[in-house]
This record gives structure tokens, C-alpha cells and sequence, in this order.
């Protein structure tokens, strides 16, 4: 019996399912991804540098950290020695020749090292001297910053490179520019002195995040996958779903929401469950960009998905000073339903073309799924346990992963040996390059700012444009967290929108957390808005669809997730803040109303097809219940059942 339910099993994974290239649409949609892979020596001296970062993090995390700049500047040292190492000069260059290191990136690789060793070795005259950088000091710094801006400009590509010179020459230049933006201009001594020499710029608080516990959650996600925990959140998301109406659909939104919670990056997440699913949504009749599209808009909500939700959050943490349990409590009322808005948006689709789900003798048992790999969740428990009980998230991911190394000891189905520890440790270091050079790039941003004050300028500016009015001001910063997002990492357009737009949301009465969730919420979206739409394109990537029509279609599935940000902005109630919790579910139950009625507008269909002043009165629904008002709750939840009823008598009538 065992073995029939295994083999129809693994034929619903390779029936119909087209030869799929994963890495070549990992290099395709994600910079990241886009690496040389030396052989010989060079990949032995790779594999050592990596495994070193992450030995070196792994023990700092658990027996204590180093002082700040001296942390920071190793963590940057080996960052920028693998990216020199890795990313070649253009992508051109990685058809060509991937097995080979040219001469020239080792000598940037060793200056990369060299420059941030300079701040460790000589740390103390460092301090005795500040203020008066010697003409060696200025020469590390500058040498410091176009690294990595180069570095930057290889791994994920060079919008970012191209923000930092132009706030570079705003910070050189100040005395020329117009208007509120005037400054007396800083000395290109002064510049690189405040960038380099200390943690206002390059080393400050984003690059420190990456140096602690943001590295030691992405080994922990490194550790997880090789114990098997990726497979396992495939296949209990397919027995929980698999046999519902338009089943492999929402089997792709559960196992990415479930993946996304240990990982912090939208193509990663298509890619990693978009293999198995994206084929499945196909064999029952899904089109090839709705496919697609499905699998972007659920792995893109996992970089909001506690318990670990992406480094942007981590960085929150530390610009709010809070500690991150609360950002990922706050952020898991929304998020839920973020993954609830998709799921709603699969269904009304399957029930429009009368998609069916798998038969269930076909799927796996969750019963047998627990029993055989339940075990691996432990570790994610333990971890939201430290994390929840007021230990710091360093700890708890130091003993996450020490947890998850234990129990996948317990079953020789996830046992791992050193082979794997090793292999997980080199992932990890590799996996985390993208975060590390931008939080560097990004640090720069930041220092510019600190040195000219020009965030309390842009913030005085924002609130002006919006007239002091608040749904314009959110709207308007929602427009710019979309355009940054634009092919700019999440953790630098969120490093970015903190400094500039999120003090004129707080501005205007809408309290921290929310307002930097808010900016968080819509930089992550911008992974799905056309035309750069990196995880829609992914997506499209393994299903074999246009790019854009996935695109559109994906911002379609993710629309009814738009509202959820305006809500618990104008309302913290949604985030369970400083409200009853009577308070709380009636926002919960009126969330999804809207999410429902904006859902069915999008994509046409309620209980039937939706006639065109159907749709008008649905949106005129969901505006209603953005605004977290009892009259204008209970009103847009009646327009909503009116539409219900007159869908409902029109079905019956068919039926009579």
C-alpha cells in the first residue's frame, strides 16, 4: 500500500512536466544566482573563504560578537573577497568562461580583503586619531567604496551603484543644489572619512545587521534545506490542498508561504517550489502565465511571512529599537492575510473555469508526511520559542541551528553528515553576499544622509506634496516604494524609504512599526510589478509563459493584498496594537471582506461571472472598507452582499 501511494506520488511530480533548467533561470531572474563555478584550486579556495564566514559567524553568534567595526569590516572582507571571486564583470561574461577566475578580480579580491582588514589591524590608532585621517586612511576608504560599488554592481546589478553616486554628488555638491536641498557642501576628505572611518557609513547599523543575525538566519535557512525541509513543506502543503478545487494551486500558495518563512528571497522561493508546482497547476488545466503568476505572488508575501521573515525586518528592528518579535508579531496578522487575498484569488479562478483538484489516493498522507519528517519542525518551534521568551534573535538562531543540526540526526531520512554541514556552510556564506553588499551600499546612502540632513528635507517635502492629507501621503509613498523596487534588492529600497519616507508618514500620525511596514509591504510587492517584475518573471521562466502577461496577471492575484497595508496604517488595530481584541477580529473580519471584494473585481467572478456594474459596486466595497470605520464598514460589507444576493438569484434562475 506504502509503496503504490509513493509511486503515484512521484508520478504526479514528472507527469507532463517539461525538462526544467532551475539554474539557468535562477541566472536569468536573479543576479544573485548569476556566478562563475571554478574548478581545481580556485574552487577549493572558494569553498574554504565560505566555509570560513560562516564558521566565523556561527561562533560570534553563539560566543559573542566583536566589537562593532571590527565585526563588521571581517564580515565585509570576506563578503567582498566571494563576490570578486563569484560575480563576473558582466553577465556576458558568465556564458563565456565559468570555470575560470581571471587575474584581475583575485587582485580586487585581495584588495577588497586588504582594505577592510586595514580598520582591524590597525582598530586602535584608528581611534586615536579620529577626526585626522592620515592620507593612507583616505586612500583605504576610497579604494572601500568604489569595491563596493563594484561589488554591489556585480551581484545584483547597478541601480543601487548608480543612487549612491548621485547622493555622493549631492553630498560634494551641496551648496549648488536648489531650494530645501541646499547644503554647504562637504570636502571629498570629509566624505570618505565619515564613510569609512567609523559606523556612520559603509559599517553601519544595515551592514552590522547583516554581520549578526541576518547572516545567521540565512545559514539557518542553508542548514534547514539540506535536512529536507523544503520537500517536506511540499508535500504536507499537498496533502492539506491538493485534492480542494484548483488544488496544485493552492498547494503552490501554502508550500511558498511555508518555504518563504525561512527565506527571505522572492525568486528563490519561486524557483524552489515553482519546479514542483508550477508543472502540477498545468496538468489541471492552468493556463501557463496564471501558473506562473500564482507562484510569484505566494513566494513573494515570504519575505513578509513570520517567524522569519526578510532581512529588511531585521534592520526595522534595529532603526526602530525594538526588539524583532514584534515586528514579526505585528506583521503576522497581515500577513496571513496577504496569503488568505492569493488563496482567494486561486479559487475564484479555479471555480470560473471549473478546475478541479488531484484525486486524494494520489496524494501523500499528512499523517505519514508527520511521522516521517515532522520531527524538522522542532527547530522552527524552538525558535519562535527563544525569540517570544525576550532572547535576542542571534541567540536564537544560534541555537536554531544547532537544534536543526540535532534532530535531523533523529531520522536517517534527514540525517546529515560533515559533507552536508559543510555544504550548508559554504550555501549560506554564498547565499548571503546579496544582502551584505547591499546593506554596505546602502550604508553609504545612510551616512550621506546623517552628514547633510536630508531626510528630515525629503520627509518635509512628502508631507507638503500630500497636502498634510494622509491616504494621499501613503499613496504617494507607496508609489515610490514600488518604484524602488524596481530592480533594487528589498533591503536597500527598504534602508532607503526608512531614512526618507517613513518619517513623514510618522509625521502625520501613523505610529513607527506601521509606517516602516508599510514601506516594507510595497517594496516587496515591486518583486511583481511589470516591467521589472524579477519573481513574476521567474515564474514565467519554468512555466513558459510571456514575461509581462505574468506580470499583469501576478499584480492581479496580489491586488486585494494592496489594502492591507493602507489599513493597518490608518488603523493599527489590524496588527493587534494598542486596541482590544474585539477590535482586532472586527478589523480581521472587514479586511477580508475588502480582500474578497477587490479580489472578485480583479478577477471578474464571485459566485458567477461578475457583470460590469457588478465589479463597480465591488470596488466601490473595498474603497469602503479600506477606511477602518464602523459607517463605512458596515456599509461596504452591504454593497458586498448585494452583489452576492444578485449573483445568487441569477445562478438559481439558471438552475429553475
Amino acid at each position: 500500500m506504502k509503496s503504490n501511494q509513493k509511486e503515484n506520488h512521484l508520478n504526479i511530480q514528472t507527469s507532463d512536466e517539461e525538462k526544467i533548467d532551475v539554474q539557468k533561470i535562477l541566472e536569468m531572474y536573479d543576479s544573485e544566482s548569476n556566478v562563475r563555478r571554478p574548478v581545481g584550486v580556485m574552487a577549493i579556495i572558494i569553498s574554504i573563504v565560505a566555509i570560513s564566514m560562516s564558521a566565523f559567524q556561527f561562533y560570534t553568534g553563539g560566543f559573542g560578537l566583536w566589537l562593532a567595526l571590527k565585526q563588521r569590516a571581517l564580515h565585509l572582507a570576506f563578503t567582498l573577497m566571494l563576490i570578486f571571486f563569484l560575480y563576473p564583470t558582466t553577465k556576458q561574461g558568465i556564458g563565456s568562461n565559468k570555470k575560470k577566475v581571471p587575474f584581475f578580480d583575485i587582485i580586487l579580491a585581495i584588495l577588497g580583503a586588504i582594505t577592510s582588514l586595514y580598520l582591524i589591524i590597525f582598530y586602535d590608532k584608528l581611534v586615536l586619531r579620529s577626526g585626522l585621517p592620515t592620507n593612507l586612511d583616505l586612500i583605504m576608504g576610497a579604494i572601500t567604496i568604489l569595491l563596493v560599488l563594484e561589488g554591489m554592481r556585480r551581484a545584483i546589478g547597478p541601480e543601487l551603484p548608480i543612487v549612491v553616486i548621485v547622493f555622493l554628488f549631492y553630498s560634494y555638491f551641496g551648496q549648488y543644489m536648489p531650494g530645501f536641498l541646499a547644503h554647504r557642501g562637504y570636502t571629498l576628505e570629509r566624505i570618505i572619512e565619515h564613510l569609512y572611518m567609523g559606523t556612520e557609513g559603509i559599517f553601519g547599523i544595515p551592514l552590522g545587521v547583516s554581520a549578526s543575525f541576518v547572516f545567521l538566519f540565512i545559514l539557518f535557512g542553508a542548514v534547514l534545506n539540506k535536512t529536507g525541509m523544503g520537500k517536506f513543506f511540499i508535500d504536507i502543503s499537498m496533502a492539506l490542498a491538493g485534492h480542494t478545487t484548483g488544488g496544485p494551486a493552492k498547494v503552490a500558495v501554502i508550500a511558498s508561504g511555508f518555504f518563504g518563512s525561512i527565506s527571505g528571497s522572492s525568486v528563490a522561493n519561486v524557483v524552489g517550489t515553482g519546479t514542483f508546482t508550477i508543472p502540477l497547476m498545468k496538468s489541471i488545466g492552468y493556463r501557463k502565465e496564471f501558473a506562473g503568476a500564482v507562484e510569484a505572488a505566494a513566494s513573494t508575501g515570504g519575505q513578509i511571512m513570520p517567524p522569519v521573515m526578510g532581512a529588511a525586518a531585521f534592520i526595522m528592528a534595529e532603526f526602530l529599537g525594538i526588539p524583532y518579535i514584534r515586528i514579526a508579531a505585528a506583521s503576522a496578522i497581515p500577513a496571513i492575510i496577504y496569503y488568505i487575498a492569493v488563496l482567494t484569488m486561486v479559487h475564484l479562478e479555479a471555480c470560473r473555469f471549473g478546475l478541479k483538484g488531484l484525486p486524494r489516493e494520489k496524494l501523500p498522507r499528512a499523517k505519514e508526511i508527520l511521522k516521517q519528517k515532522g520531527h524538522l519542525l522542532l527547530p522552527i518551534l524552538g525558535l519562535v520559542y527563544l525569540l517570544v521568551n525576550g532572547y535576542t534573535p542571534l541567540f536564537s538562531a544560534f541555537w536554531a541551528i544547532v537544534m536543526s543540526l540535532a534532530i535531523s540526526m533523529v531520522k536517517k531520512e534527514t540525517r546529515v553528515n560533515l559533507k552536508d554541514i559543510l555544504n550548508a556552510f559554504e550555501d549560506g556564506a554564498k547565499g548571503a553576499l546579496g544582502v551584505a553588499v547591499a546593506c554596505a551600499c546602502a550604508g553609504m546612502i545612510v551616512g550621506v544622509v546623517t552628514l547633510t540632513g536630508l531626510g528630515l528635507k525629503i520627509a518635509s517635502g512628502i508631507v507638503s506634496l500630500g497636502g498634510g492629507n494622509l491616504l494621499l501621503t501613503l499613496f504617494f509613498t507607496m508609489i515610490a516604494s514600488i518604484l524602488l523596487g524596481m530592480g533594487l534588492p528589498t533591503t536597500a529600497k527598504y534602508i532607503i524609504l526608512s531614512i526618507m519616507a517613513a518619517p513623514a508618514l510618522i509625521q502625520l500620525g501613523v505610529i513607527p512599526i506601521a509606517a516602516h511596514l508599510f514601506i516594507l509591504y510595497f517594496g516587496v510587492i515591486a518583486d511583481l510589478t511589470p516591467p521589472v517584475a524579477v519573481a513574476a518573471y521567474a515564474g514565467a521562466g519554468i512555466a513558459g509563459g510571456n514575461t509581462m502577461r505574468t506580470g499583469f496577471i501576478a499584480v492581479r492575484l496580489a491586488v486585494a493584498g494592496f489594502m492591507i497595508p493602507y489599513i493597518f496604517a490608518i488603523d493599527p488595530a489590524l496588527m493587534g496594537l494598542g486596541t482590544s481584541v474585539f477590535r482586532t477580529i472586527q478589523l480581521i473580519i472587514t479586511s477580508l471582506s475588502g480582500v474578497l471584494a477587490l479580489g472578485a473585481a480583479a478577477g471578474g467572478y464571485l459566485l458567477s461571472t461578475t457583470l460590469y456594474y457588478e465589479r463597480i459596486l465591488l470596488i466601490i466595497s473595498a474603497l469602503l472598507l479600506i477606511t477602518p470605520d464602523l459607517m463605512t464598514d458596515i456599509l461596504g460589507v452591504a454593497v458586498l452582499a448585494i452583489v452576492f444576493y444578485l449573483q445568487y438569484t441569477r445562478e438559481k434562475r439558471k438552475v429553475l
